[in-house]
């Protein structure tokens, strides 16, 4: 069964990416149909497969979204996070579905996901890799494992110059399975970044998150367990942006067939059994 997809922030690195992908057919069943970034992107009316560097796709780059929603099945949107409730409700009213690895967004702009989602099927991830999935999963085992036993939580990220958000969308992930295996709630316990001299010192609960910016990182994570004489790290280190291209068109073919409801890449990933 052949699957029309639209890619929102197409003409970004992500967004060419994901074209790439598409047009060497590294996922079965899948067709792009439309891709759309806004207005002041350059490329407007070119071809999206030869600004992405790979050959002609018959598609060209618009703003116009509205226009594409309903030539497709389902939309993946790797746009900046402005604008995600007004993308996530009009996707929401033709009824389609969409896969959306968008970061940096407010607590407002997530729940307008919630509440979309009980009306179309909807796959959220920060991040999209299979790898940085499953050392969500084990971060989340180790704190569990680890809890009241002295055993403090740093989480560290490095992105390329050009990132904006920080931490990372994957750092907020990875520091909240730690939180959740400890028995806590990130907002209460993070403590982001450190300087100066500290009034008390570090507390049991605290998970520090720090975030580093240079060069053409694509996304580097680490998860440090420390106590006294020993110290335990879980890191993942991205090479290509291709990796979480292959993980979002992944679950745009596992999203096809699903009823409404808000997904992650666990579920794609069968991580929670």
């Amino acid at each position: 069964m052949q699957t029309n997809v639209v890619i929102i922030g197409a003409a970004g690195r992500m967004g060419q990416s994901l074209v790439r992908c598409i047009s060497k057919k590294s996922v079965p069943g899948l067709k792009l149909v439309g891709a759309a970034d806004l207005s002041s992107v350059p490329g407007q009316g070119l071809d999206i497969g030869t600004l992405a560097g790979t050959s002609p796709m018959d598609v060209k780059l618009t703003s116009n979204l509205p226009a594409l929603v309903e030539e497709a099945d389902l939309l993946i949107d790797f746009s900046f996070h402005t604008g995600i409730k007004e993308r996530t409700e009009l996707i929401a009213n033709h009824n389609k579905r969409v896969v959306i690895g968008t970061t940096g967004m407010s607590d407002d702009a997530k729940q307008s996901i919630e509440d979309a989602a009980q009306r179309i099927p909807i796959l959220f991830a920060p991040n999209m890799s299979l790898g940085v999935n499953l050392l969500s999963a084990l971060i989340e085992e180790a704190a569990a494992k680890l809890k009241g036993k002295g055993y403090d939580i740093e989480v560290t990220e490095m992105h390329h110059r050009r990132k904006l958000d920080a931490p990372s969308g994957t750092a907020l992930m990875l520091g909240e399975a730690a939180a959740r295996g400890s028995g806590l709630r990130l907002p209460q316990v993070a403590k982001h970044g450190r300087s100066g001299i500290a009034e008390n010192e570090r507390s049991d609960d605290e998970i520090g998150m720090h975030a580093l910016r240079g060069g053409d990182v694509v996304g580097d994570h680490t998860v440090m367990f420390a106590t006294d004489g020993e110290m335990i790290e879980l890191s993942h280190r991205a090479t290509s942006r291709d990796t979480f291209a292959m993980g979002a068109l992944r679950a745009a073919a596992w999203l096809a067939d699903k009823p409404a409801g808000l997904y992650s890449m666990r579920d794609v990933l069968g991580l929670d059994g």
